[in-house]
Formats: structure tokens, sequence, C-alpha cells
């Protein structure tokens, strides 16, 4: 190839690269996308991701989601859950009663947030949350279920468990058919 025609493909090249779009596209839109078109639904693509395990990306989509609708309930809900999922309790606490500030009969926010109280060992409050959460679904969700029968499990085994652990009471018998309960005063 001839030094001019090898110039006149690298200028080729060049105008290729720097008009990727067309008309309007900035340097930051990836390749491919058409930025006059409408973009799919924040939430509708962090609720895809978080199904296939990508909670990062789907909390990335969820506030992209916020940014363009506004937050809302829906928002905050998916927020709250997507942290949830990366082990951030404390985040997925605020943004969830955050939520229910807006929405306080909102079920999946009440049932996340049921969750997220229960994975910090507040078993009473999550016990509660889960029974408002039931009690607005009118027992239709079986996870809300289960979730409500293993809080109420719970705290009903920390009441007897805590006496058997630290060994106060003492079943003994003394005779037949008969038996006594002792204590350590």
């Amino acid at each position: 190839m001839t030094r001019p025609g090898a110039a006149f493909l690298m200028a080729l090249l060049l105008a290729a690269c720097g008009n990727m779009g067309g008309p309007g596209v900035s340097r930051s839109t990836p390749f491919g996308v058409n930025p006059r078109e409408e973009s799919v639904d924040g939430l509708i693509v962090g609720h895809r991701l978080m199904e296939a395990g990508e909670y990062e990306l789907a909390l990335k989509a969820y506030y992209r989601a916020a940014a363009e609708r506004g937050v809302n309930v829906d928002t905050l809900s998916a927020i709250g859950s997507a942290n949830l999922k990366l082990g951030r309790l404390g985040q997925a606490e605020q943004v969830l009663r955050r939520a229910l500030e807006d929405d306080p009969s909102f079920v999946p926010a009440l049932n996340n947030l049921g969750v997220v109280l229960m994975e910090q060992g507040k078993d009473g409050e999550a016990r509660t949350v889960f029974q408002k959460a039931y009690a607005l679904d009118s027992g239709q969700s079986d996870s809300i279920r289960d979730n409500l029968k293993l809080a109420i499990a719970k705290t009903e085994a920390t009441v007897y468990d805590g006496a058997e652990e630290e060994g106060e009471f003492q079943l003994v018998r003394r005779e037949k058919g008969r038996y006594v309960l002792l204590t350590q005063l």
C-alpha cells in the first residue's frame, strides 16, 4: 500500500471513530446504543438483574430508575431489597423504613424490612412487621407466611431457650410419677 493510500485509510478510520453514532452522540455513549430511542425502565432492568443474581448491577439500575421516575415507594423498596441481597443490612433497613414512610401498607417493603430485622437479630420487631405484611396481603403470599412462621418460632424459642442455656431450671424425678422443678438461686 502506498503512503497516500495508507494516509487515506487512516483518515477514513479516524473519521469513522469520531462519528460512531451519528450527529448528537457523545463520546460517553456506549457503542450500539441509540440515545434517541426510549430506554427500558430501570426497575424492570433491576428486577431482571436481581433474578440473575447481579445485585450490584441491579442496585445501579434501581438508582437510575429513581433518577428517571423519582424517589417513590417502588424505587426505595427495590433499592432496599438490593442492599439486603448485598448484605448491607443497615442501608437496607434505612431505605426500607423510608419507603414505608411514603406508603405504610406496601407489602414488599414490609416483607423485606422483616427479613432485614430477622438478619439483625431483632426477632420481635420482625414478627410485628411480618404480621402487618401478612394481614395486608390477606395471607396470599407463601413467602410472607413462611417468614412469619419463622419469626414466631424464633421469638417463642428465645423465651424458652434462654432458661435452658443458663441452667436456671432443672426437672428432677423424685419418685414414680412425681417430678420437682429446681432452680439455682
